[in-house]
């Protein structure tokens, strides 16, 4: 696999940039720009990229398509289709955002409406929209699981591509978030290994960080975390990865708030992958 994140810390250029790529060892990234950034500082990461061996494994979009404002729902529409065909014209596999929600909590909070017959007729309409006008060659547009919106499970991801019906619709490995339960939590291995059993031809990118449920409290509470810092058998699940997806496939970790955070997530995943026997490129 291709282990990798989000290249983190302070910096103002390209060339700054690098220092920190360089340190990191990410082998697979996030894109470190947008359809809206200039062109000239585009060519200029892609550049670096290529010279350090890199790939850029998702381009994020990170907009609420649902939004109850039309004037932004129409804004992120736009911005979905940009990233999508600035993701096509460098060959970056993966287009990632999520469904959105039309509620009142924010572009990803937790509401009724999204789980709503309307909703995901929407969010089916949405994607279409997207696949049909820019009509990629070379992305996948996806959406990353959710907790409290679609596509929260395997089977649900797995109607929605069928719903959605278009070959680049494909599907976002972010197990964590689908771990939303104690039904899941307290067998996270053997719903992970389904996740990916189930998914793996669709998958185009996958998220990696832990979770901890607490088990002081009656009802559920769970916590994202770094890996290493939860109930998560990082072991199995690399090898869970190794068994169903392609060696050279991203695995990004995910939403440390700092370099030293990264690096160190970096470090026990590495450990972890020695013990399960798995290669990381």
């Amino acid at each position: 696999m291709l282990l990798g994140g989000t290249v983190t810390g302070e910096y103002h250029s390209p060339a700054e940039w690098e220092t920190l790529l360089t340190a990191s060892r990410f082998r697979a990234i996030t894109a470190p720009f947008t359809c809206r950034t200039p062109r000239q500082e585009i060519e200029a990461y892609c550049e670096i990229i290529r010279r350090h061996g890199v790939r850029i494994a998702e381009i994020g979009v990170w907009k609420n398509l649902l939004d109850p404002d039309p004037d932004q729902a129409k804004e992120a529409m736009e911005f979905a289709k940009g990233q999508l065909a600035l993701g096509d014209e460098l060959g970056i596999p993966c287009c990632v955002n999520i469904a959105g929600t039309s509620g009142p909590a924010g572009w990803d909070g937790a509401d009724p409406s999204n789980y709503s017959e309307e909703t995901y007729g929407r969010i089916i309409s949405n994607v279409r929209e997207i696949l049909d006008t820019v009509r990629p060659s070379r992305t996948d547009y996806t959406l990353e699981p959710m907790p409290w919106m679609i596509p929260d499970g395997p089977d649900v991801y797995l109607q929605l591509i069928r719903d959605v019906d278009r070959p680049h619709f494909a599907a976002h490995m972010d197990f964590v978030n689908m771990i939303c339960s104690p039904r899941r939590y307290l067998g996270a291995t053997a719903f992970i290994e389904e996740c990916f059993r189930k998914l793996a031809p669709y998958i185009r990118s996958t998220h990696i960080k832990d979770s901890a449920m607490d088990l002081t409290r009656l009802t559920s509470f769970f916590s994202e975390c770094n890996p290493g810092e939860g109930g998560l058998d990082y072991v199995q699940i690399l090898r869970i990865i190794d068994r169903y997806m392609p060696k050279d496939a991203p695995v990004l970790l995910e939403h440390m708030h700092t370099f030293e955070e990264y690096a160190a997530a970096y470090v026990y995943v590495e450990k972890k992958a020695m013990e399960a026997g798995v290669s990381i490129t």
